[in-house]
């Protein structure tokens, strides 16, 4: 007859815990920093779009089509990154009311940023086509509008400061 598994005598000491109370954190470390990596470059690519003259390749006088486009998706991706690394503050925490609004406010004001920045391309802006659409003043307040919008929400993320208990 064989000792239940309870009473077996242990097996030699492994030298790691099998379930440590820090493994979680571990993950949303990681996730954090996923997040700031992918908001890193995004922002690479934003400003690649934004001054393509910082990285030598600034071929016209004006912010055409390509370069809106570019930072454009370089937005995107620092909007997602942004959520990855702000959405690993909760850790195993709910989501609150706010920070729900928070992330319906980023995804709203990025969609405001790439209407008002492709407003030409859409046919809504002051150079539509088939004339070269250029970012022109009006654009620039509709993306920066959008851009204020993405950032109230990213504060509307931030989990609330918890209170230590010691």
């Amino acid at each position: 007859m064989t000792a239940p598994l309870s009473d077996r005598p242990a097996g030699p000491p492994s030298p790691q815990p099998q379930e440590s109370p820090t493994r979680p954190m571990r993950f949303w470390r990681r996730r954090m920093r996923t997040g700031l990596a992918v908001t890193l470059a995004g922002f690479l690519i934003f400003l690649l779009g934004a001054r393509p003259g910082l990285f030598s390749v600034d071929r016209s006088p004006v912010i055409g089509f390509v370069q809106i486009a570019v930072f454009l998706i370089g937005l995107a991706i620092i909007c997602v990154g942004g959520y990855i690394s702000l959405r690993s503050l909760w850790k195993e925490h709910p989501l609150s009311i706010a920070a729900d609004v928070g992330q319906r406010l980023v995804a709203t004001g990025y969609v405001i940023a790439v209407f008002t920045g492709m407003a030409d391309v859409f046919g809504m802006g002051s150079h539509p086509l088939p004339g070269i659409p250029y970012f022109g003043e009006w654009q620039a307040r509709g993306v920066e509008l959008g851009m204020g919008i993405i950032a109230v929400g990213f504060l509307m993320m931030l989990p609330p400061g918890r209170q230590d208990s010691n």
